[in-house]
C-alpha cells in the first residue's frame, strides 16, 4: 500500500528499460518501494536493469512483455498482479519512428502508431481494471509535449502521443472517485544514451529531473505534470500560435520535445 504521502511500495514498469522509468525506479525505492516488476522483451539490457535496481535493496522481478502484442496483455498483467498488489504501474514504451522514412514507408507508420497507442491503450485498460479491482493505485503514463501540436517533421510521432495523452486523460476521468488515480507526464527534450549526438532542444532536461517530477507528482496526486514545468506555459503559446506563424517558426522553437527518452526504439525490447 502507499504511504500517507502517496508514494508505492511495489512498482509495475511497462517498458523496463526506458532511462526514464529506471531513474524513476531508483529514486522510488530510495524513498519506500520493495518491489519492483520490469516488463519489457526479454534481452541482457532488461536483466541488467532488474541487477541494477537489486543492489538498491529492492525485491525485483522480470517479465516479458510486448507492447504490440495485446492479445498476451491480459495474461502477463494478470500474472504480475496475482502476485499481490501493485502500487503504482508505470506506462514507460513508446517508439518515434523515422518520420522521413515512415512518411514513405506506410506500414513503419503504422508501427509507430501500434506501438504508442494500441499498445498502450490494451496494456492501459488491463492495468486499470486490475487498479480498480485491489481498490486503489496509480497508472502514470509518459506522454511527450510532441502531443500537443502535431509538426512538420514528427506528426506522425506526434499524432500517436496525442492520441496517447488523450487516452489516458479520458481513462483518469472515468476512474475518478473509485480510488485510481492516473497521472499524464508530458516531458520534453530528455537527455539519454538516445540522444547524444543529437542537437539539444530548448529547455532540455534529465532521466532524474523527470523522476523528480513523477515522486512529486505521486506526492500531490497530479493529474498532468510537465517536465521543466515552465513547458506548461510554452506550449500553450505553440499550442494557440495561428498555423501560418508556426509553420514559420524555427525548427528549435517548435519542437521543445525532439526526442523524448524511450522514444526512438520501443523500450519494452
Amino acid at each position: 500500500m502507499k504511504d500517507a504521502f502517496g508514494l508505492p511500495q511495489s512498482l509495475l514498469v511497462l517498458g523496463g528499460t526506458s532511462q526514464i522509468a529506471l531513474a524513476t525506479a531508483r529514486r522510488l525505492i530510495a524513498r519506500r518501494t520493495r518491489t519492483v516488476w520490469l516488463a519489457g522483451r526479454p534481452s541482457p539490457a532488461l536483466e541488467s536493469a532488474a541487477a541494477a535496481l537489486r543492489t538498491l535493496g529492492a525485491d525485483v522481478h522480470t517479465v516479458p512483455f510486448d507492447a504490440l502484442d495485446p492479445g498476451s496483455h491480459e495474461s502477463v498483467l494478470g500474472k504480475v498482479f496475482a502476485e499481490g498488489d501493485v502500487d503504482t504501474v508505470l506506462l514507460a514504451f513508446g517508439v518515434l519512428g523515422d518520420q522521413a522514412n515512415d512518411e514513405r514507408d506506410p506500414a513503419a507508420a503504422v508501427r509507430v502508431a501500434q506501438t504508442n497507442y494500441t499498445g498502450a491503450v490494451s496494456s492501459g485498460l488491463v492495468a486499470a481494471r486490475a487498479l480498480q479491482a485491489q481498490g486503489h493505485g496509480s497508472l502514470v503514463v509518459l506522454s511527450s509535449v510532441a502531443g500537443e501540436r502535431a509538426r512538420r517533421s514528427n506528426f506522425i510521432y506526434g499524432s500517436s502521443k496525442a492520441g496517447l495523452d488523450a487516452f489516458a486523460q479520458g481513462l483518469g476521468d472515468a476512474l475518478h472517485g473509485t480510488g485510481v488515480h492516473v497521472m499524464v507526464v508530458r516531458p520534453g527534450f530528455v537527455r539519454t544514451k538516445m540522444t547524444a549526438g543529437l542537437p539539444e532542444a530548448p529547455l532540455a532536461t534529465t532521466p532524474e529531473a523527470v523522476a523528480t517530477a513523477v515522486e512529486l507528482g505521486l506526492r500531490r496526486r497530479s493529474e498532468t505534470v510537465w517536465v521543466p514545468g515552465v513547458l506548461r506555459v510554452v506550449m500553450s503559446a505553440l499550442r494557440h500560435a495561428p498555423r501560418g506563424l508556426f509553420r514559420r517558426l524555427p525548427e528549435q522553437v517548435r519542437r521543445p520535445d525532439r526526442p523524448v527518452d524511450a522514444a526512438r526504439v520501443v523500450s519494452a525490447k
